[in-house]
């Protein structure tokens, strides 16, 4: 019997783009974040992505410390995949947001393909409370906001983690930034097999129908040929709908409360180990096999999880 195709299930824990008012099940604190990952990891995802929240007011942080604290214990509890973002916050510096991945080298860190629009004031009309002050003011700001990644910043953060041997999860928003993720591929700036994240439904960036689903793939297809591993993420209700496709049509999918706060429709997702369970009967629905956290190092030819810095 031949052997079933593996999914690899990464879980989004917590991000820049969602607020803490927004949902009261999103982890804030490092012992929140690192019991969210460690729960997710227990329901079926092989690598978790991480970003840091200020645990007084939660507001996004790159301060390694935090993910220090975080990621040890993870580690500590689980063999899973730590995966870490670069992309912090579009408020940030590059230093700033290359600083966790550049002193703590894990096996997996996210980055942008390109600067990009990044609308997050729609969600405006959904809220009339705020917890903190700096919430409000972060989400209508985004209208006159970008979020810069030029191609000195992307060669600078791959170039200054070359030698902590750091796989990029590669995020592309749109069709160019899979032209700009194969120019450095040309340049051996980055070596295959790429981990191509393909980012759907983010205002600024490629939608969420499933024609964009597929434009991507057949364009990712012909510029990297064997020479990569597709994911998907699909941002609020995009999000399971395209993780069926991706699995469909041989990729990966992420899922997570950075991605999505929701389980259904008017259903807030009470974890992000929720999610996950949720990818997983998708996948299994269609005869594949889950991921484990090994299963992902040799999928993505990972560096092993214990040549890191925490």
């Amino acid at each position: 019997m031949a052997e079933k195709r593996k999914v690899v299930i990464t879980c989004a824990i917590t991000g820049s783009i969602h607020t803490p008012t927004m949902s009261p099940y999103l982890p804030i604190t490092p012992q929140e974040i690192a019991d969210a990952a460690v729960g997710a990891a227990e329901a079926g995802a092989a690598i978790v992505h991480l970003h840091a929240r200020d645990p007084v007011d939660g507001h996004p942080t790159q301060d390694p410390k935090y993910f220090r604290i975080f990621a040890a214990d993870i580690a500590r509890r689980s063999d899973v995949v730590l995966n870490f973002t670069t992309g912090g916050a579009a408020t940030m510096t590059i230093e700033e947001r290359l600083q966790p991945a550049l002193q703590l080298k894990p096996e997996v860190a996210s980055l942008n393909m390109g600067s990009m629009n990044f609308g997050l004031f729609p969600m405006l009309q959904r809220f009339s409370e705020w917890k903190f002050d700096w919430e409000k003011t972060y989400l209508a700001t985004s209208d006159d906001r970008v979020f810069k990644n030029t191609f000195k910043d992307i060669e600078h953060i791959l170039t200054a983690c070359a030698a902590n041997r750091t796989r990029f999860e590669i995020e592309c928003y749109d069709i160019g930034h899979l032209y700009t993720a194969r120019h450095f591929l040309d340049r051996a700036v980055v070596k295959p097999p790429l981990f191509i994240q393909s980012v759907f439904g983010i205002l600024g960036g490629i939608g969420g129908h499933p024609d964009d689903v597929m434009h991507m793939k057949r364009t990712a297809d012909r510029l990297f040929g064997g020479q990569y591993q597709w994911s998907v993420l699909g941002a609020g209700r995009n999000q399971l709908p395209i993780a069926a496709m991706s699995a469909a049509m041989g990729g990966h999918v992420r899922v997570g409360l950075e991605d999505s706060l929701w389980l259904g429709p008017g259903r807030l997702a009470e974890s992000n180990a929720a999610q996950v369970r949720r990818a997983r009967a998708i996948i299994e629905g269609l005869g594949l096999e889950v991921a484990k956290p090994d299963d992902a190092r040799r999928i993505l030819e990972l560096k092993g999880r214990t040549d890191v810095a925490f």
